[in-house]
C-alpha cells in the first residue's frame, strides 16, 4: 500500500510555495528530470520555461535562482528520507536490524511506502549523489544553515546517530559516524557508476559488495573501544 505524503518545507526555501499550484509543482518535477538530464551547471531557468511551456519570470516567482531550486529538492529528499526510516524501524527492537534498514535505504534496498505523483525518488536519488553537496559547498553556507536550510539533513543525521547509540550506548561519535555513512554511500555510488577505479566495486550490478562496505564501515567504528585520554 503506498501512503500520500504531504512535506511541509521551510519557507526560507522558496517564494511562493510551489506546492500551491500546478506551475509549481511542473517546475519540480520538470525541474528535477532537466538537472538529471545535463546537469545543475548548463541548468537555467530559461531551459526549464521553454520545456514547461511557461516563461522565465513566472519561474523566478517561485524560486529565487536554480540554486534555491536545488537546495529545495534535495531537501525535500532528506525529509522523504527520513520518513521512511522513521517508517521502516518503528516496529523494530533490534538495534543490529535498524542499522541494516539504515543502509538499505542509502543505498535504495527499501521499498518506498509514500507516493507523490510529481516527484520521480529514483532520479532525484541519482541528483541528491551526483549533486546535492552544491547545495552548500558554497560561500554562503552560514547564512543558509542559520535559516535553517539543512535542518532536514541534520534530523536524518541525528535519528541515525540515536540509533548508533542504542547499539552502542556511550559512544563518541554518532553524529560524524552518521554523516560519513551517508556521505561515503553516496560518493561510492557515485564512483561506482562514473570513476570505477576509485572503488572497489567497478560498475557491479548492484550494491551488494557496497553494503558490506558499509556495515564494515559502521561496525568497525561502533566495535572499537576509544580510550579517553
Amino acid at each position: 500500500m503506498e501512503l500520500q505524503l504531504q512535506i511541509k518545507m521551510n519557507p526560507n526555501l522558496f517564494v511562493r510555495d510551489p506546492e500551491t499550484s500546478e506551475l509549481g509543482k511542473n517546475i519540480i518535477k520538470h525541474g528535477i528530470l532537466m538537472i538529471h538530464e545535463i546537469g545543475f551547471e548548463d541548468f537555467t531557468f530559461k531551459k526549464l520555461a521553454q520545456k514547461i511551456g511557461t516563461t522565465e519570470a513566472s519561474i523566478y516567482r517561485y524560486f529565487e535562482n536554480k540554486h534555491r531550486l536545488l537546495t529545495y529538492i534535495t531537501t525535500w529528499f532528506w525529509t522523504w528520507m527520513e520518513y521512511q526510516l522513521i517508517f521502516h524501524t518503528n516496529n523494530l527492537k533490534d538495534s543490529k536490524q535498524k542499522i541494516s534498514t539504515i543502509i538499505n535505504l542509502l543505498t535504495f534496498q527499501e521499498k518506498d511506502q509514500f507516493f507523490l505523483e510529481h516527484i520521480n525518488k529514483d532520479i532525484l536519488h541519482y541528483i541528491v549523489i551526483a549533486e546535492g553537496n552544491k547545495s552548500y559547498l558554497t560561500k554562503h553556507v552560514t547564512e543558509d544553515n542559520k535559516s535553517m536550510l539543512f535542518k532536514p539533513y541534520k534530523d536524518l543525521c541525528h535519528r541515525i546517530a540515536e540509533i548508533f547509540l542504542e547499539y552502542k550506548p556511550g559512544f563518541q561519535f554518532p553524529h560524524s559516524l552518521a554523516s560519513t555513512l551517508i556521505e561515503t554511500a553516496h560518493h561510492q555510488m557515485y564512483f561506482k557508476d562514473n570513476l570505477p577505479r576509485l572503488t572497489d566495486f567497478g560498475l557491479a550490478k548492484d550494491v551488494v559488495l557496497l553494503t558490506k562496505y558499509l556495515n564494515h564501515i559502521v561496525y568497525s567504528a561502533l566495535d572499537t573501544v576509544v580510550k579517553k585520554k
